[in-house]
């Protein structure tokens, strides 16, 4: 049986749905290939789901069976081999749900990240004593320190993609509320998030937009959201949206056009990015 992993990559993302797609133009089903290699059609599933490692012997013999090239086929093993190995945030498997491993392995390939957030500034953009405090509010249901602790360093962590020579373009709208609400006592816990968000206002890859009050209401108000969009023409957009106990990963195009839909009307809607840069300084005199 194949070995479950915590956190699929994005490559088993991509990798399992072109198995997929080739079962498919092969005229095969799932239990047809599963019948080739003589395991349950559970697995082929989990395979092209990314629910599981590509194991390697298995993915060769469907690549024949589905009369896959060689030249072809020795590619694909290839990617499924550099595909397996674990990103740098298995190491927070501690404290990292197995719902958002995918999230920081989509996150780190995307060109593109555009996102709604209606309560908190995204955590790519939070400064450390922000984000402890939100975590010390107890939303992520866990409030011990060691636990906190370990939460804070994943996410510092995972601001280091905006550090690297060629970061993705992250575009984010946030409700006026985010810049609004406090979390701590500490009037310079927020004085401090808002000079962050201002230093990465004036970079060229980061577009921030504040939904002001006085707008009224847009279409995004249901739930905070993120759209993936790759370099790579095999993997689609993704929309990525979280609920209180788990998250839910959206490709259908359907799906994907109604928020990217949302997210153009809320762009439009919300104040530019140099309306934004008054807003946050006058939050930050008023803090």
């Amino acid at each position: 049986m194949s070995e479950r992993r915590a956190a699929p990559t994005v490559g088993q993302v991509v990798l399992g749905k072109r198995l997929q797609e080739l079962r498919e133009a092969a005229g095969l089903g799932r239990d047809e290939a599963a019948q080739v290699l003589r395991v349950a059609s559970a697995t082929v599933r989990r395979m092209e789901m990314a629910e599981v490692a590509l194991k390697i012997p298995y993915v060769q013999v469907l690549l024949s069976t589905y009369g896959v090239a060689d030249e072809e086929a020795a590619a694909f093993v290839r990617l499924a081999e550099e595909a397996n190995q674990p990103g740098w945030w298995q190491r927070f498997h501690d404290v990292l749900p197995d719902w958002f491993s995918l999230y920081v392995s989509l996150e780190g390939a995307a060109r593109v990240i555009r996102s709604y957030e209606p309560h908190f500034v995204p955590g790519l953009l939070q400064t450390e004593e922000y984000a402890r405090a939100v975590l010390e509010s107890g939303t992520i249901g866990q409030t011990e320190p060691e636990t906190i602790e370990r939460h804070v360093s994943l996410r510092m962590e995972r601001q280091r993609l905006l550090e690297c020579d060629d970061p993705p373009h992250l575009w984010v709208i946030m409700d006026e509320t985010v810049v609004s609400r406090p979390v701590s006592a500490r009037a310079e816990v927020m004085r401090n998030q808002l000079d962050r968000l201002l230093e990465y206002a004036e970079r060229d890859r980061v577009t921030l937009q504040i939904a002001e009050f006085s707008a009224g209401p847009h279409p995004g108000t249901y739930a905070p959201f993120t759209l993936f969009r790759f370099a790579e023409p095999e993997l689609p957009d993704m929309v990525f949206t979280e609920y209180l106990t788990g998250a839910l990963y959206l490709d259908s195009r359907r799906e994907v056009a109604a928020h990217l839909e949302v997210l153009d009307h809320m762009t439009a809607r919300a104040a530019s990015a140099q309306r934004t840069k008054k807003i946050l300084r006058e939050h930050l005199a008023n803090a």
